[in-house]
């Protein structure tokens, strides 16, 4: 069951976002919990001290005591991967947006016509993500990684080490094996001794696919426009 936070000081426009959202549940034919809060503090109080858990917050930026940017910049380390919507009547957010890894922003004056669109696209995406995973076993240990916490996995001479959101494992695999074995679409070599999980890649710029962690991996050159070319078919067919 999917978990989604509304937060605005504005009852009347907590109560048609909570519509929306609850409409697109439907509409995606997904299950889900909505908590409505009209004061920051309070949200935040449930995440970091009574450690709720969302997999959805939309957030308006123009609140009184903590705002919408710093609130997100706070709950970060508690949710690192919950998917945050900004709604917001001032354009030049947008960019700080980015900096927070905000997954969409919707302009208050149009907000009828695009947050539908955001929370059917976060809710997709949040499925997607969710239920794969990739397991370790030897003779001394099992582990299970979820698809969704692999950032990427590089060639580490015998090993292909697997680098998550909380640490790296090795598995004595070669780095075509453990390809095979992940049998994902959302991931894809972008150079010989590197796979990266695209549901993580913010950008690709100047040869590089940037991370949301901000980490810069390299692509080769023979791989650039494919890796472009994968991305824009992955993203235009799960959004």
């Amino acid at each position: 069951m999917l978990r989604i936070a509304i937060c605005d000081d504005d009852p009347a426009a907590v109560q048609s976002s909570r519509e929306i959202a609850e409409d697109c549940l439907k509409q995606c034919g997904s299950a889900g919990k909505i908590a409505a809060y009209t004061h920051s503090e309070n949200l935040l109080y449930d995440i970091t001290e009574d450690r709720f858990f969302f997999d959805l917050i939309l957030l308006d930026i123009e609140m009184p005591g903590s705002t919408g940017m710093e609130l997100a910049g706070k709950l970060r380390p508690f949710l690192p991967n919950v998917k945050i919507i900004f709604i917001t009547s001032h354009v030049e957010y947008a960019i700080d947006a980015f900096e927070l890894s905000i997954f969409r922003y919707v302009p208050k004056n149009d907000i009828a016509r695009r947050l539908p669109g955001a929370v059917c696209d976060a809710i997709r995406l949040i499925e997607l993500e969710d239920g794969k995973f990739y397991t370790i076993q030897t003779s001394c240990r099992l582990e299970k990684i979820p698809f969704k916490d692999i950032l990427f996995i590089e060639r580490d001479g015998k090993n292909a080490s697997i680098t998550t959101s909380s640490g790296a494992a090795k598995v004595r695999k070669s780095l075509q094996q453990v390809y095979e074995e992940l049998s994902a679409e959302e991931f894809i070599f972008i150079d010989r001794g590197c796979i990266v999980n695209m549901i993580h890649v913010m950008q690709v710029k100047e040869g590089t696919a940037v991370l949301k962690n901000g980490e810069a991996l390299p692509i080769s050159r023979s791989h650039l426009q494919g890796v472009k070319s994968q991305i824009n078919a992955y993203w235009g067919a799960h959004i």
